[in-house]
């Protein structure tokens, strides 16, 4: 049976990219993303609120056609909305 990884997004940053570039030439730029799903009622008010789902993002330069991490850098702010298309990796810690 195949396995699929993919993932399709429209919502807003959260926070300014923050670029970081590796000794080898490489560069990955990481910022905070929102996507609001769906609308859930107030208890106490009995109005419609939105439940956003908060998500950390990380854009890497890939090789010679791999420049996403340029693009975050030099169109993306906090509050832009944007359409991220990839894949999920979970990262798990324990404090």
């Amino acid at each position: 049976m195949a396995n699929l990884n993919k993932v399709m997004l429209i919502g807003r940053l959260t926070r300014d990219p923050e670029v970081f570039m590796f000794a080898n030439g490489g560069k990955v730029a990481k910022f905070g993303f929102a996507v609001n799903t769906n609308k859930r009622k107030n208890p106490q008010t009995g109005q419609l609120e939105d439940d956003p789902i908060f998500l950390d993002v990380e854009a890497f330069n890939r090789g010679e056609f791999g420049k996403k991490a340029d693009l975050v850098e030099q169109y993306l702010r906090k509050g832009n909305q944007a359409y991220i298309e990839g894949h999920l990796r979970l990262d798990q810690w324990t404090a």
